[in-house]
């Protein structure tokens, strides 16, 4: 990690550490995974860094440090956001710093934050439009048809505030005069997305259009959507353009209504997937207030992740995902789009269809807010809405027919991922097409048969261990050792054994060097063991001990201290003797009587401290 800038800046240590330790992991993680409790002071959640169905995500709080035994990917709050964010480390600092309200200082010869791609100043940059951009909404003259597109469709004056809803002027160059009067510089906006090259310079990206923040999961501006106003025909410019791709703007991974929804999103377990920007606007207004839309572009794959994340999405805790969809060929394209997107939620996936085609602004606008709330009330099973718009397709009168639509069908049936729900749909599809519930049920199977993958293959992209020294965590010996290596590390203050454990106590090799590394450490700091271990394995070890729960129904008192230690002394202890034991048996007691003796009388002493330890762990039971 480089705590320096191009231009030599640097952040002070002293700062670097009081950002560190004045920014709680579990509020900076919280902002991206929903965190439930663990026990023992511990929270855990769906990893943000890779797919799982269950939740292996920890994090300590009172350590400062998460964990993810699935991938193995740990660390602080700083190793958190920059390996969420992509950014570099004093980019992940000055965001941190930002959000606490802290100002940093910089020693070297620049003396200033990193040049190049400084995240705060592109945030900066953007929340500077946004407000730029709101203000010229409510000014009297060219506005006025932004107003009433907004008034058209049911948005008064306090809906456009809620939502920072704002006009671009139809100038060439206003936002970019504005904000290079706020001392910006041009690669800055550039970089932010706002402006473009034109003939005589930068000008403005958007002109004469209604305006959309854009904002990330913590609510930081990082890019705009942008409506079409104008009725000339010469403008041929696209009737919705959003921000291009920037170091902050990713569309593939913000959802627009994000930051106003996750509370409600994991409060209520349930999210609302609608269309566009307006249909959030009205659909938050009319009391859906778990709604979010993409940014122009599919809902794909890393949408899924960060609604998982926020649902917790797992086997014990399953929420609602509905999508709103046309109920014409388009919408049902849709579906089935959404069909395949369904196999990666646990959650219960819906689809609430107009009949008349309207979407949400539209049925708030012509019917109310209680419209909205029936329309996502009335939500269908996805699997129900994606089979019957495929027999649609087909003339079911006749015998030909049906059987083309259950050839279409059963692939479909044959791919829901919960298998107990196949024979409840193979009797609807049945009762659907007129047809004998074995012919249905016979013809999902000969589906499923062709799409079987043999058990324990590995899914693409899911990580694997091949460089890495297998271990049976369940082993009782090697969890004996885990536990003493974790009490080590979370509750240094009550350990008085440590230096009297074996050399041989650990038998896994990364267990082993962690203990030589602790041994070779001054102090017992874990910020300072992770710094100075060469190994990314012993790195990831440290987190992940330091932030696993220590496994016992009781109190951690320094009575069951003592046992664990004295258990994992008897185990080492009796793998010694059982070694001097071999020894002996290859001593002849005649020739080598000295030695004999002496390996004996070891022997001996060994054998009564197991003894004594063996009391001790019994005896604190």
């Amino acid at each position: 990690m480089n705590n320096s800038s191009t231009t030599g800046g640097r952040i002070r240590d002293e700062d670097v550490a009081y950002v560190r330790d004045h920014s709680p992991i579990d509020d900076v993680v919280g902002d991206y995974v929903q965190l439930k409790g663990a026990g023992g002071g511990q929270k855990k959640g769906l990893c943000p860094f890779h797919d799982e169905k269950s939740p292996s995500f920890h994090v300590t709080p009172s350590k400062g440090y998460f964990h993810c035994f699935g991938c193995q990917v740990g660390g602080d709050v700083i190793a958190f956001l920059m390996k969420l964010e992509h950014l570099t480390f004093m980019e992940t600092v000055e965001r941190l710093a930002d959000r606490i309200g802290y100002t940093l200082r910089y020693d070297g010869t620049g003396g200033t934050p990193s040049s190049g791609i400084n995240r705060s100043r592109l945030v900066a940059a953007n929340t500077a439009a946004a407000l730029f951009y709101q203000e010229q909404l409510g000014l009297p003259g060219p506005a006025q048809v932004g107003r009433e597109f907004l008034t058209k469709r049911g948005f008064d004056k306090a809906s456009a505030d809620h939502f920072g809803v704002g006009y671009a002027p139809d100038e060439w160059d206003a936002l970019y005069k504005h904000l290079k009067a706020g001392s910006f510089t041009d690669n800055e906006l550039a970089l932010a997305g706002l402006t473009k090259d034109g003939s005589r310079g930068p000008i403005d990206r958007f002109r004469n259009r209604l305006i959309w923040p854009i904002k990330d999961i913590s609510g930081d501006v990082v890019g705009f959507g942008a409506r079409k106003l104008a009725s000339d025909e010469k403008d041929t410019g696209p009737k919705y353009l959003n921000t291009s791709e920037t170091p902050l703007y990713k569309k593939s991974q913000i959802l627009y209504g994000l930051d106003l929804a996750k509370k409600e999103i994991a409060k209520k377990r349930q999210v609302v997937i609608v269309e566009g920007y307006t249909d959030v606007m009205a659909a938050h207004l009319a009391g859906i207030t778990t709604a979010v839309a993409t940014c122009g572009t599919a809902f794909g794959d890393d949408h899924i992740r960060i609604i998982r994340r926020l649902l917790m999405d797992d086997d014990a805790f399953r929420g609602e995902v509905i999508f709103t969809f046309d109920g014409d060929a388009a919408g049902q394209k849709a579906a089935l789009r959404a069909f395949g997107d369904d196999q990666k939620f646990v959650a219960q996936t819906f689809v609430a269809v107009e009949p008349s085609g309207m979407d949400p602004c539209e049925l708030r606008q012509a019917q109310g807010d209680l419209a909205v709330r029936d329309l996502i009330a009335r939500r269908v099973p996805l699997f129900e809405f994606a089979i019957k718009s495929e027999i649609a397709k087909y003339d079911i009168n006749t015998a030909e027919g049906r059987v083309s639509a259950l050839n279409e069908v059963a692939p479909l049936i044959s791919k829901i991922r919960d298998a107990s729900l196949r024979p409840e749909y193979a009797r609807l599809v049945a009762g659907w097409l007129g047809m004998d519930t074995d012919i249905v049920t016979q013809a999902i199977k000969r589906t499923a048969s062709r799409n079987y993958q043999p058990a324990g293959t590995t899914p693409p992209g899911h990580p694997t261990s091949e460089n890495r020294p297998e271990v049976n965590l369940r082993d009782p010996m090697l969890m004996l050792e885990r536990e003493v290596l974790k009490i080590r590390l979370q509750l240094p203050e009550m350990v008085s054994e440590w230096s009297n454990l074996e050399k041989n106590a650990f038998t896994y090799w990364a267990y082993h060097q962690l203990r030589v590394e602790i041994d070779a450490s001054p102090t017992l700091d874990i910020a300072g063991l992770i710094a100075a271990s060469a190994s990314e394995d012993i790195k990831a070890l440290i987190t992940e001990l330091t932030v696993e729960p220590i496994r016992t129904d009781r109190e951690v008192s320094a009575t069951y201290i003592a046992s664990v230690f004295s258990r994992l002394r008897e185990v080492a202890l009796s793998r010694s003797i059982a070694d001097i034991k071999s020894n002996l048996q290859r001593l002849n007691p005649v020739e080598n009587e000295a030695q004999y003796a002496e390996t004996f009388a070891a022997l001996v002493a060994m054998e009564a401290e197991r003894r004594r330890q063996k009391e001790v762990g019994v005896g604190t039971e």
